[in-house]
């Protein structure tokens, strides 16, 4: 009958989905070297590593860390919304225009007790520097973590990163007007605001919705002036009804 759903058409997933998850095959199937077994691995089979998310304005919004495979963690944040940040409305998939990863090869085959913490200090101090690396680099001096990483107890250095778009420019024609992104960061603050409004928060929570609303501002007067400012609001005639 007219109107009715076909049976293929219940199972195909949203257009913007599907985009979405064939983007992310594509990245995390990608070649990075390992220099451990002087060969190239899919980026994504790295068990320890760092990650961070951009927008579409190049802006970091969120990083986090990894010791089960960057391919499953990230998957997990953008694909399965069961992640706090995503069940929070701390992260919006909808924003995530690029990823960039710190894979960890020398830590890939550990096994013992004692290399799992001299790895897991390793991968916290980068966690750190990625972080304040994010910071420095964002034009509001902060991004989306509802929690600052650990203290590092170890000396790094930054390793080499692979980043990579994860949106078709398809999609991207949808999700990067300037009014589909205020809209959508509009809905994500309420969501979170709701959140902190019904359960005890820490401050964390609350410096993200600070984050987002000064973000929103700074999308909404850039939009605003890019239409003509101030010169494009009309002025009343005077001679509306005063029931109006």
């Amino acid at each position: 009958m007219a109107g009715e759903n076909k049976p293929d058409d219940i199972n195909v997933p949203p257009f913007e989905t599907e985009d979405l998850r064939r983007n992310l095959v594509t990245f995390l199937d990608s070649d990075f070297f390992d220099p451990i077994v002087g060969g190239k691995r899919r980026v994504g089979n790295f068990r320890w590593g760092v990650y961070i998310f951009y927008d579409y304005d190049g802006e970091p919004i969120y990083v986090g860390q990894t010791n089960e495979m960057l391919r499953t963690r990230i998957r997990r944040h953008l694909t399965n919304q069961r992640t706090d940040a995503v069940a929070m409305s701390v992260l919006d998939p909808f924003e995530v225009y690029e990823i960039e990863v710190f894979p960890l090869p020398q830590f890939q085959a550990i096994s013992s007790a004692a290399d799992r913490a001299a790895a897991r200090a390793y991968l916290n101090a980068l966690e750190h520097a990625v972080y304040g690396k994010a910071i420095a680099g964002s034009q509001f001096k902060a991004i989306l973590n509802e929690k600052d990483p650990p203290a590092p107890v170890a000396n790094i250095e930054i390793p080499p990163s692979f980043r990579m778009c994860v949106v078709s420019d398809e999609v991207a024609k949808i999700r990067s007007h300037p009014d589909f992104r205020i809209a959508r960061r509009s809905l994500i603050i309420s969501r979170l605001a709701q959140v902190i409004s019904e359960r005890k928060v820490q401050g964390g929570l609350r410096r993200v919705l600070l984050t987002q609303a000064k973000r929103l501002q700074w999308l909404a007067d850039r939009r605003y002036q890019a239409l003509g400012g101030a010169a494009s609001v009309e002025t009343e005639t005077g001679d509306e009804s005063d029931n109006d």
